[in-house]
């Protein structure tokens, strides 16, 4: 007798995205179960998710990493991926993905990321908590937990590490550059009652040096120079979010 396939879950969690979870769902035809956890939503998102045979979770989540969790949780598949609704699996990614579920020789991959702006590809200068050029996505259940954070929370992962597959995830991360602009304010938001929770918010001093570091680690290590205004504009804003963050746990009112 052969072993039998390994059954993958996509999982996916969702707040108010009638709009673009249908692209999203068209791409994971290779999924044998798909999970949408429903997180305070008043549109048709859960409609939508059943019309893709979707398991739907509804519920309420302050904290990201909580929810994460629990639509790991709720998958049944053998492996997870996890996917947002602003993102799409190219075709290439889709088989890589299950020629690596199908070798069983690793328990989690990492997934490269083709970041969008609009309808342009931002390949150079991701990273410090702005945005990121691959992601771990790929991975046997049981071997990836979300920490406690609202935004950017920490993963905890463990097994085999494999390769980074073929392909990629695109990401449409912003439509425009106020996009972006709106995104900071929401992650530092976010990240500010992530440091009021934690009782230790840091320095003026330590958050206005790495103003100057994550700057350089975007624009000239992750050569963030090579899309010219826009590789400047992500590493400034990459190097704001800590201090904003800080500002907004210091001053603003919880």
């Amino acid at each position: 007798m052969t072993d039998a396939v390994p059954r993958i879950s996509v999982v996916l969690c969702a707040h108010n995205e009638e709009k673009r979870l249908a692209a999203c769902l068209e791409k994971v035809s290779f999924a044998d179960e798909i999970v949408v956890v429903c997180d305070k939503c008043t549109d048709r998102t859960e409609e939508i998710a059943k019309e893709f045979g979707a398991k739907t979770v509804i519920g309420s989540w302050d904290i990201e990493g909580h929810r994460r969790n629990r639509a790991i949780e709720e998958a049944s598949g053998d492996w997870i991926f996890e996917l947002d609704a602003d993102e799409h699996v190219n075709e290439e990614l889709a088989i890589a993905i299950r020629k690596a579920v199908n070798s069983g020789t690793y328990d989690r991959y990492l997934i490269p990321v083709d970041n969008y702006v609009g309808k342009r590809l931002v390949r150079y200068g991701w990273g410090a908590s702005f945005g990121t050029s691959a992601v771990w996505r790929l991975f046997r259940k049981g071997h990836k937990v979300w920490g406690d954070q609202r935004v950017h929370p920490a993963i905890k992962m463990t097994g085999r590490q494999g390769p980074k597959l073929n392909g990629a995830l695109v990401h449409f991360v912003d439509r425009n550059i106020s996009d972006m602009i709106r995104r900071l304010d929401s992650y530092t938001n976010a990240r500010a009652a992530d440091l009021r929770a934690s009782g230790n918010i840091g320095t003026f001093r330590h958050n206005f040096r790495r103003i100057f570091s994550r700057f350089w680690r975007c624009f000239v290590s992750r050569k963030g120079y090579k899309e010219g205004g826009m590789g400047f504009l992500i590493a400034l804003l990459a190097a704001l979010f800590p201090m904003i963050s800080y500002l907004k746990a210091r001053y603003d009112d919880e």
